[in-house]
């Protein structure tokens, strides 16, 4: 049975043995026994996931490939969720277990992916998956890149990010027009903010949202305090600040009375 490429959801079948093993080998395998593969098409990835200790499942809405992972995978069929991993709850279907995700990530949706692993962060320890290589630079860039922004700031605040190994188009079908690159997010043991977590999201967004301007410009909407927006922090632009300092930025704005 041949499953067709799903180019309606940006996808890209990995077929290179080498490196699914790979991206199967970059889960640390620590602190959590179960496992879910969001997108598993002919399941070149999953394979090598049934070969670990851990509990893999896998989600895919595409019912020709449910149908035949089912039929390859008899030791599967009964983990195989066939819906959107966008909008389900985890706890439907892992309770409040721990659970790793991984995937070679439709391109068109790999960044709502990241932003639903960071709403389920007290359930998700590890995240490890192949976006396209821009986007996996984005979320592991550092202050002062060129590309960090909102994804890099928001994930790196839970998550320690690390790129992994870029990926050449050759290897999947079809082949995509550029490369890819696989990253791994192990969350960090005290991911609790200090500061109030929807403040600090407002506080990223807005500051990313006019990043040529400066804090003291692109934060106005908050009414700040003409003392505070003395403080030196303002004169900076939102790619100049650690996630660190983003985190002092929203203390700031929190003790101003917002």
């Amino acid at each position: 049975m041949t499953v067709k490429a799903k180019k309606h959801l940006g996808q890209h079948f990995l077929k290179d043995e080498e490196i699914a093993k790979k991206i199967a080998d970059s889960l640390s395998e620590k602190g959590y026994e179960n496992v879910l593969e969001i997108g598993p098409g002919m399941g070149v990835l999953t394979k090598y996931l049934l070969q670990k200790k851990y509990k893999t499942s896998v989600i895919e809405i595409d019912s020709e490939s449910v149908e035949y992972l089912k039929a390859k995978y008899l030791n599967l069929a009964n983990n195989i969720i066939s819906k959107d991993f966008l909008k389900i709850n985890l706890s439907d279907y892992f309770g409040q277990n721990q659970v790793a995700i991984i995937g070679n990530f439709p391109y068109n949706i790999s960044t709502q992916i990241v932003f639903k692993t960071l709403e389920n962060k007290e359930q998700i320890p590890e995240f490890s998956g192949m976006f396209q290589k821009e986007v996996a630079q984005r979320i592991a860039s550092k202050p002062g890149s060129k590309v960090y922004g909102i994804l890099s700031v928001l994930a790196q605040a839970f998550y320690t990010v690390e790129y992994l190994f870029t990926v050449p188009p050759n290897v999947f079908n079809p082949p995509p027009k550029i490369d890819s690159g696989v990253i791994r997010l192990i969350r960090k043991e005290n991911y609790a903010l200090p500061v109030n977590e929807k403040l600090f999201y407002q506080v990223v967004k807005l500051g990313f949202n006019q990043r040529r301007k400066t804090l003291r410009n692109s934060l106005k909407t908050f009414n700040l305090s003409d003392k505070l927006k003395q403080d030196t922090i303002f004169a900076m632009r939102p790619e100049q600040l650690s996630v660190a300092e983003f985190i002092e930025l929203t203390a700031k704005i929190e003790q101003d009375g917002i």
